[in-house]
């Protein structure tokens, strides 16, 4: 058995687990012999928490199996091995003229990877999340059997899976449905706003004209400039490239800093000049799909700016009605615990409905917010922070999390005894037994004093 280090993107210092290979746990589950919460599917290691972690037993490294096993050109339905990247998904159906109906924020995720979390990206108020376009999946069990999963076949399996965070089994493949593009460019367009108030006013009208839409908020600006930044919307060009980029990094960050570089002086002066160079033209340009989808990807191993303690990312989701008082609220208490955040997003979540029993999705604007680590001063926000959008109806997303409470969780996805109930018992992560077994085991306290 290989042993190797796996660990979390955004932890710098993950600490070492197990991983066994892709056909070793197979053939150890079609066997029936895998022990009680002895594993997990890894895919490539892209989640900013312990989501994809299980410090209690192994992880299983899915990233051999990346075949793709077939496309339909017509249809835009593609099949492929759990493993597979989705660079090069998007490399196969480029010059068909399709690309993923729903991507996150890189493209070096894994298709099982994207189901499991169930992906969300800048077009949620037109295609929903990736599992809604997810056709069926193939789900091997410990009770040593295959399961496919659809809209019609094992049902209850298909919605647990989706956005299950790798607990109802080992996805082996999956078929989705892309969608049809003109081009992979896209015509990007940067609209500056002087405040969140303005924001809200655009946010709305820019979905609805545009495939995409993304806010970037000036944190750290205050007095006149308190909450400014730049919407970016964008559309696939009529007339562009079909032919899919390199998938690589033009720079690296070579070595683990021993200091966080992203500092608040440092951060102040990006943060202006990012607002100048993005927004001195308002008019429309078309560009390449990597910048405008992936622009972290052009940075290898950029989490180790922030040094050796690794970030916190926090996003949050709150209801349509509570965002022009909510948002600015988190940013305020963010700027009150004098922390700065390096990447601040804002977006408006659509309606369309997620096949998925967990899905973090949900009608409502989003903010993301990243931390640098700085201990205990940074948990003590984080906390404010989802006490924050919890109170107002809001939720905080679990696969970008290293530390949210059993009753965050709860808060956030009060259906979560229905994944548990579907939960494969040999499968299990850390994320899992901080926040829903705590929450099993505080149950059964209060059922015994009852």
């Amino acid at each position: 058995m290989r042993h190797e280090r796996f660990g979390s993107f955004g932890l710098a210092t993950p600490p070492a687990r197990k991983a066994i290979p892709a056909d070793e746990a197979i053939a150890l589950l079609k066997r029936g012999e895998a022990k009680t919460g002895s594993l997990l599917g890894y895919g490539n290691g892209r989640s900013y928490g312990d989501s994809c972690q299980n410090d209690a037993g192994m992880v299983v490294d899915m990233r051999p199996l990346n075949r793709i096993r077939s496309f339909n050109a017509e249809t835009g339905v593609l099949e492929a091995d759990a493993g597979t990247l989705l660079c090069d998904i998007i490399a196969h159906a480029a010059p068909y003229g399709f690309f993923p109906a729903v991507v996150p924020g890189t493209q070096f995720v894994t298709l099982g990877g994207a189901i499991a979390n169930d992906v969300h990206g800048k077009n949620h108020h037109r295609r929903g999340t990736f599992g809604c376009h997810v056709e069926a999946l193939t789900l091997l069990r410990s009770d040593g059997r295959t399961y496919r999963c659809s809209q019609t076949d094992n049902v209850r399996l298909f919605g647990a899976t989706i956005g299950g965070m790798g607990l109802t089994g080992l996805i082996l493949s999956a078929s989705i449905k892309l969608m049809r593009v003109p081009s992979l460019d896209i015509v990007e367009r940067a609209t500056r706003f002087r405040d969140l108030g303005e924001f809200f006013d655009l946010a709305e009208a820019a979905d609805q004209a545009n495939e995409y839409a993304v806010a970037w908020i000036d944190q750290l600006a205050s007095g006149h400039g308190h909450g400014r930044g730049l919407l970016f919307t964008g559309n696939h060009a009529e007339h562009g490239s079909h032919a899919a980029a390199r998938a690589g990094s033009r720079f690296s960050v070579l070595v683990q800093l021993p200091f966080n570089v992203l500092n608040r002086p440092f951060l102040t002066v990006f943060n202006a000049a990012y607002r100048w160079k993005k927004g001195k033209s308002q008019a429309p340009h078309q560009a390449g799909y990597q910048g405008f989808f992936f622009p972290l990807d052009g940075v290898r191993d950029w989490n180790r700016l922030y040094g050796p303690r690794g970030l916190f990312q926090h996003q949050s989701v709150v209801p349509e009605a509570n965002a022009r008082r909510i948002v600015p609220a988190l940013l305020e208490a963010a700027r009150r615990a004098g922390e700065g955040s390096f990447l601040t997003v804002l977006k408006r979540f659509g309606d369309v409905r997620s096949p998925a029993l967990l899905s973090f999705p949900r009608p409502g604007y989003t903010l993301t917010l990243d931390f640098p680590n700085r201990g205990e001063r940074t948990l003590r926000l984080l906390a404010e922070l989802d006490r924050i959008a919890v109170e107002a109806g809001g939720a905080v997303n679990p696969y970008k999390d290293a530390r949210m409470g059993p009753e965050t969780f709860a808060a956030s996805f009060p259906q979560w005894q229905q994944l548990e109930a579907l939960r494969d018992p040999a499968f299990l992560s850390s994320f899992w037994i901080r926040t829903a077994k705590r929450l099993d085991a505080t149950k059964g306290v209060f059922e015994a004093a009852e």
